[in-house]
């Protein structure tokens, strides 16, 4: 799909805006962290994976969580519009399984806010004018395509359509993988990564993170436990592929990362500059362990006792990959 040089031009200067809207409104980001270019004052956190509408949370609920959390940025991962097709289950796929909002309320509140929000663009990729649909929010702003969470082979015609569109646009594309429900055909995955080198690809999600370990042979098995054994799929997509990056995002980011954390710790900074903090999590107090988001931060900052890596993974990893 191609674009004409200025459509380009517009899209491009319309982000350095946004880019200089948030840093000049936002020296001061929701938890004091001071986000210019040469770094931040003191820890500063961007997290690229929140919803909003989660699990019936309203606005402000949002807002308090991400500031008890001390997240200076966040990137509202909308969902689909609703409708009954395979891809989405028959409907029970609709709003990301958890009563997630869409395009517009994710682009709204992100324009109220916009010191601390950025939004994705998302769509049903089968669905009629899926492409038109994410194009329409590209072009107003999102900085990603997230969350394809949808029951379709990942080789799909309509998947690769979107992997083109994000290399089009310089945004990634964030996929939720899980074994028989979400992007079937994790093993096949490299096929794709070679074929759209362009395009920036972040995964996530249970089958993502089961398979760091070599000696996962279920795939059901969605949260294993126990020790890892460093080389399976997604230890190789990292390392492998310059255009593949991780979400440490959600319950299955957690269970990676405490599973065993020696080998943990060493795959973070193996990977020190593929991986990126993401929350993913549907509670209100932002704190404490009632909150997964504030678990992942703290067995972060506990893994891993080096500052510079740490704010590769939660701060200048995610300005890199998603222009902000």
């Amino acid at each position: 799909m191609q674009h004409g040089t200025q459509e380009r031009l517009k899209l491009q200067s319309r982000r350095s805006f946004l880019v200089q809207m948030g840093l000049l409104t936002g020296g001061v980001g929701l938890a004091g962290c001071h986000l210019g270019d040469k770094g931040p004052a003191r820890e500063a956190i961007i997290d690229i994976h929140q919803h909003l509408g989660y699990s019936g949370r309203t606005d402000a609920e949002f807002l308090a969580h991400q500031a008890a959390m001390g997240v200076s940025r966040t990137i509202l991962l909308p969902a689909g519009r609703p409708m009954k097709t395979k891809s989405t289950h028959d409907g029970v796929s609709n709003g990301l399984q958890a009563q997630c909002l869409g395009n517009e309320a994710c682009y709204l509140l992100s324009r109220q806010h916009p010191d601390r929000l950025y939004f994705a663009a998302n769509e049903v990729p089968d669905a009629p004018g899926a492409a038109e649909e994410i194009e329409k929010y590209l072009k107003l702003g999102a900085v990603a395509i997230a969350e394809q969470k949808f029951g379709v082979e990942c080789d799909a015609p309509e998947m690769q359509r979107l992997y083109a569109l994000a290399g089009d646009y310089h945004v990634p594309i964030l996929m939720h993988w899980q074994h028989q429900m979400y992007n079937y055909g994790f093993d096949r995955f490299h096929k794709m990564l070679a074929r759209y080198p362009q395009t920036i690809f972040i995964g996530h999600a249970q089958t993502w993170w089961a398979n760091v370990d070599q000696s996962h042979t279920d795939q059901a098995q969605l949260y294993p436990k126990g020790k890892v054994t460093p080389g399976g799929w997604t230890d190789v997509y990292l390392r492998d592929y310059a255009n593949m990056y991780g979400d440490l995002s959600a319950g299955s980011g957690l269970n990676a990362l405490t599973r065993d954390e020696e080998q943990a710790s060493a795959f973070l900074v193996r990977h020190q500059d593929k991986l990126l903090y993401g929350s993913d999590c549907n509670d209100r107090p932002g704190k404490g362990n009632a909150c997964q988001g504030a678990q992942t931060i703290a067995a972060v900052r506990r893994l891993v006792p080096d500052q510079t890596v740490r704010q590769k993974l939660f701060w200048s990893n995610a300005r890199r990959v998603f222009r902000i």
